[in-house]
């Protein structure tokens, strides 16, 4: 039998799927586009491609090549999406620091992934000081200032970042290589043990890049991204390569505003000044945004924000739309892009009334293209598509990460059966829509029936006066388990424990959840904040820990 593989002629290009060239359409035809830093500094997609040659010149003259290992410690910075290109291109991999970790996690993850050089803004140096001793493989750092100068320091400093990247040649010649050379490492932390690295390759950056803006150019009206829009991250660059949509923005050729430190109010000036139309975020930022624009003063309306991370609540939701906000979810995790679904109306869709829209914007999603998302049982059969067949989320994709870095049983747990297993517990729907109900770990057994955490918080959400709210399993010698929920209360809220269970019997009455489901009320606590993880998602394994 004849090979019916193409073989390419001797002097054919074969296009290798790297970084590099999601820079090249933008560059040609969108050379003069902005990026700007907090409004304060601004430059040219053209400079901009002159400073990544600069970055990579100054690395190498610092030692780095291909195989090694660059750390980022920085604000959400322009220098940052400089390094998201400069150090992959250069063949090195760039590993985004999760400065919210304590010192001794960051220490774990600089020593793991090998790290030879930091990029380092003055404000985490004392952090990075506190762990010098320990450092394995950290030969040098790269100070990064903003205006206030370089403090002393006994880390072995290279110099500052503004003064290499001056020094240093833009003409540095990004070679071709092969596309499964690793690009990206971060790291994820579980419930148990040391963070575990996630890693992407060239290949895999460059198909959730086009993936994704597919999925967000292809509706017509709404949750979409064009290329009039105006960007601003509000999910650390750290966190998932800032769910990947920095390499969507670069790749249209978007005006890129980047914020540094996050502030309410700052944001909101932001948009306003800079005319912001597509960002992302977790809930509580939002509700943040929310909060601070309060009086009427800023104009939300036209603001096209993915809310992930944790689900969006349809009071969060319904707020966000009073404002003119054009909200919905997305859905992924650190392992998967990481983007694999989204919460946009399908064409022609007319909700029969503002709940009804609000639960479609609120839902997990669906599948982006190139995704198979599956819902199946125990033994990995496909569960009914009624939107009743509880089971868990196993998806296969071109830019799925293909297992934890250094962890090969963690790996292979992740990637049973050949299908990247997510702990999601979800139905779907008819119409191809997914709605998560759980985290496998955050399902709650009492009574001989399964409680949804989740959809116990979207109806305490309902309730006037609930700001947030969490809900998590306890240990119950009758029923195994029983629900508990903390409750933060808005600003001169009187809430009391009798209401929120009184509005959740009324649910049950209405068959949305069971009896099971509703705390006692002695298990309904109102606490003055919810403990959060380093990327802004509730921590139910603090709470947990306060019941134990």
């Amino acid at each position: 039998m004849q090979d019916n593989l193409i073989t390419p002629t001797p002097s054919a290009y074969t296009y290798p799927l790297l970084v590099k060239q999601l820079l090249s359409n933008s560059q040609h035809l969108y050379g003069e586009q902005q990026i700007t830093y907090r409004g304060e500094l601004r430059y040219s997609y053209r400079t901009f491609r002159q400073r990544i040659g600069r970055l990579a010149s100054a690395l190498a003259s610092l030692g780095v090549r291909h195989g090694s290992t660059v750390a980022v410690m920085d604000w959400d910075s322009h220098r940052y999406l400089e390094s998201y290109f400069g150090i992959p291109m250069m063949g090195a991999t760039l590993f985004t620091v999760n400065v919210r970790l304590s010192a001794q996690q960051i220490l774990y993850t600089l020593n793991d992934a090998g790290a030879e050089v930091v990029l380092v803004h003055a404000d985490f140096l004392p952090l990075l000081e506190e762990i010098q001793t320990e450092l394995q493989c950290v030969r040098q750092v790269v100070v990064i200032e903003d205006g206030q100068g370089t403090p002393q320091t006994s880390l072995p400093v290279a110099g500052e970042y503004e003064a290499l990247l001056s020094a240093a040649s833009p003409d540095f010649a990004f070679a071709d290589f092969d596309e499964h050379t690793r690009a990206a490492t971060f790291y994820t932390t579980g419930t148990t043990g040391d963070p575990k690295g996630v890693s992407y390759s060239h290949r895999d950056i460059v198909l959730h890049t086009l993936t994704t803006t597919m999925a967000l150019s292809a509706q017509r009206d709404g949750q979409r991204l064009h290329r009039e829009d105006v960007y601003m991250p509000i999910t650390p660059m750290f966190h998932v390569l800032a769910w990947g949509m920095p390499y969507i923005a670069v790749t249209l050729g978007l005006k890129i505003v980047m914020p540094g430190r996050y502030a309410p109010d700052l944001l909101l000036k932001l948009h306003d000044t800079e005319r912001v139309t597509f960002s992302h975020c977790v809930p509580t930022l939002l509700q943040m945004l929310l909060q601070a624009s309060e009086g009427g003063m800023h104009d939300l309306s036209g603001w096209k924000i993915i809310i992930g991370g944790s689900a969006l609540s349809p009071a969060l939701c319904e707020a966000a739309l009073a404002r003119g906000i054009d909200v919905f979810a997305g859905y992924g995790m650190s392992e998967t892009g990481p983007v694999v679904a989204l919460a946009q109306l399908p064409p022609g869709y007319k909700p029969a009334n503002l709940q009804e829209e609000v639960r479609m914007r609120c839902a997990t999603g669906r599948p982006v293209p190139m995704v198979d998302l599956r819902i199946v049982d125990d033994q990995l059969h496909d569960l009914p598509h009624d939107g009743k067949a509880q089971g868990e989320i196993v998806l296969r994709a071109p830019f799925l990460t293909k297992g934890y870095f250094k962890k090969p049983t963690a790996s292979e747990e992740l990637w049973a059966g050949g299908y990247l297993h997510t702990q999601d517990v979800a139905v779907m729907g008819r119409d191809g829509f997914v709605q998560i109900v759980d985290r496998i770990k955050d399902v709650i057994k009492t009574g001989g029936e399964w409680v949804s955490s989740i959809e116990v918080e979207r109806l305490i959400a309902e309730v006037p006066g609930v700001l947030e709210s969490a809900v998590i399993g306890v240990p119950d010698a009758k029923w195994g388990e029983r629900p508990m929920a903390f409750i933060v209360s808005k600003a001169g809220s009187r809430l009391k424990a009798e209401t929120i269970r009184e509005r959740l019997l009324a649910h049950v009455e209405g068959k949305r959840i069971s009896k099971y489901a509703v705390p006692e009320l002695d298990r309904i606590a109102f606490v003055a904040e919810i403990p959060k993880t380093s990327v802004g998602k509730i921590d139910k394994k603090v709470l947990r820990g306060r019941t134990a």
